[in-house]
């Protein structure tokens, strides 16, 4: 009787702990939630639509394709694909461009970049609500939160390009 207690238990205790995605914030809950205009929700719905196509993409440095992305190539992609726009190609590019953007002013298209190691390194796409789309170097393409533990105290500035 014990053993079999012991499996159950630790059955259940993996189910606790799995490390599972949320799913996309639809564009509908995205437009309730945060007064969206039209352009912006069209902005939004293209975008996850290039992310559900890429979703799980390898990181790759200097990436730019399906093989792998590294967080710029991805989003230069992500732009191209979507909006049909052309933005600079590395980070540091992308920091020299575009109009800064406020925190409480992030619209859904607007560039994320955050500092790690002591300089500004990462970048991803604002999607509305606390969440964003990127190339992380441990997952691939995938979506976090601006309030996550790892990203929350790491975002440095917002970048729009219009």
């Amino acid at each position: 009787m014990l053993p079999m207690l012991a499996i159950l238990m630790a059955l259940g205790l993996v189910g606790c702990a799995s490390n599972q995605s949320l799913p996309p914030a639809s564009v509908t809950t995205w437009q309730s939630s945060h007064s969206a205009t039209p352009e912006d929700a069209a902005t939004a719905d293209r975008l996850w639509q290039v992310f559900e196509r890429y979703e799980g993409t390898p990181y790759r440095y200097g990436g730019t394709s399906a093989n792998g992305f590294d967080c710029s190539g991805f989003i230069a992609t992500a732009f191209d694909e979507a909006l049909g726009r052309q933005l600079p190609r590395t980070t540091s590019q992308m920091l020299a461009s575009g109009d800064v953007v406020g925190r409480d002013q992030l619209r859904a298209g607007d560039l994320v970049f955050f500092r790690i190691k002591g300089k500004d390194q990462h970048a991803g796409i604002y999607m509305g609500g606390d969440s964003f789309i990127h190339s992380s170097t441990s997952i691939g393409v995938t979506h976090s939160s601006l309030n996550g533990y790892y990203w929350r105290d790491r975002f440095s500035q917002a970048r729009r390009f219009d």
